[in-house]
């Protein structure tokens, strides 16, 4: 829940290797996207994290393996694999990437004045009961998006408040967020 009393719903969205498939279903994929959003009668956010990636625990845990092994071919094959990624790692970074969709909801939508509040207008009282309609109807909404885009061959999870607090911890902490560090969530945040 916002400051401005309105909801927000994170999921979080698998990729597909589009370049992959074949003709027919990329285009069935191209489809079905169009049909998602065609459908859609309220905005949502749909956001790419790009972020750098750390592997130099990889990079010890191969040496590590390569130093416990006792077959010598083992031992060497381990040791040229270890030189290829480092090889391919020292040409550039590393990327991974995670997909985000942002739903909302406000509580000027479930009002009969067609979704909008008047300018003058007194924001109705939030009851525990107002609050539980808003969350029932974000909820629908995000399994709407969910059904849609599962249509595209896509994988969805629903971010928890936990979750959701990290993601926007490493996106203000990039740095820290790059070599897994994540401070302890106050419990008294989670409710």
């Amino acid at each position: 829940m916002l400051k401005n009393k309105s909801f927000r719903g994170i999921l979080m969205i698998s990729s597909v290797n589009f370049d992959l498939k074949s003709e027919e279903e990329q285009n069935a994929i191209i489809y079905q996207f169009q049909s998602f959003l065609n459908s859609l009668d309220f905005s949502c956010q749909i956001i790419v994290q790009s972020r750098r990636l750390n592997i130099t625990g990889y990079f010890d845990k191969l040496r590590e393996f390569e130093e416990k092994q006792e077959n010598e071919l083992l031992k060497i094959q381990t040791t040229e694999y270890r030189k290829f990624i480092e090889g391919m790692v020292s040409g550039g970074t590393i990327m991974t990437k995670q997909f985000f969709v942002v739903v909302p909801y406000s509580l000027g939508e479930g009002l009969n004045n067609g979704g909008a509040l008047k300018i003058n207008s007194k924001v109705p009282s939030f009851t525990q009961e107002t609050i539980k309609r808003c969350k029932e109807q974000l909820m629908q909404r995000m399994e709407f998006v969910a059904i849609g885009l599962r249509r595209c061959g896509l994988n969805i999870v629903p971010l928890t408040s936990p979750e959701i607090i990290e993601l926007f911890w490493g996106l203000h902490h990039p740095k820290e967020a790059e070599f897994g560090y994540y401070p302890e969530i106050i419990p008294e945040l989670i409710k």
